[in-house]
C-alpha cells in the first residue's frame, strides 16, 4: 500500500510540475501614459502578465479584451488578466493565469489612460 501512494504522489508531482512549467510569463512594463511593448505576439497557451509600473506616479493595471469587442464594455473584459491588485507606482504586479487562444486581442490601461495595443496570439 505504501508503494501504491508513494507512486501516486510521484505522478501527481510530475504533472503538477509539468503544468508549471506550461505557464509563460509576460512582462509589461508602463510609463507615464503608455506601455513600452506597443504589440505583442504570442503563441496560444496559458500565460501570467508581470505588469511593471516604471514611475508612472500613480497605480496601473491591465485589461485585456479580444479585438473587435467593445472595451468600454466590461462584460468583454478578460476578468482573469486584471492584476490581482493594482499595481503601486515603482512596483511589479500579476495578473492571474490566463490562456489565450488565436486570435487578435487589445491591451491598456484604463488607471495610467494608455492607447489600446495589440496583442496576437498565432
Amino acid at each position: 500500500m505504501r508503494k501504491l501512494i508513494a507512486v501516486v504522489v510521484l505522478v501527481l508531482g510530475f504533472a503538477f510540475t509539468s503544468n508549471a512549467q506550461d505557464v509563460k510569463k509576460v512582462a509589461l512594463e508602463q510609463t507615464k501614459g503608455e506601455f513600452t511593448q506597443k504589440a505583442l505576439t504570442l503563441s496560444e497557451g496559458t500565460y501570467v502578465f508581470n505588469i511593471i509600473n516604471s514611475n508612472v506616479g500613480t497605480k496601473v493595471g491591465f485589461v485585456l479584451v479580444p479585438k473587435g469587442k467593445s472595451v468600454a464594455d466590461a462584460n468583454n473584459h478578460i476578468k482573469s488578466a486584471y492584476v490581482t491588485e493594482a499595481v503601486e507606482n515603482n512596483t511589479i504586479g500579476n495578473t492571474n493565469e490566463v490562456t489565450l487562444t488565436k486570435g487578435e486581442y487589445v491591451y491598456f490601461c484604463p488607471l495610467n489612460k494608455t492607447p489600446q495595443y495589440t496583442l496576437t496570439v498565432e
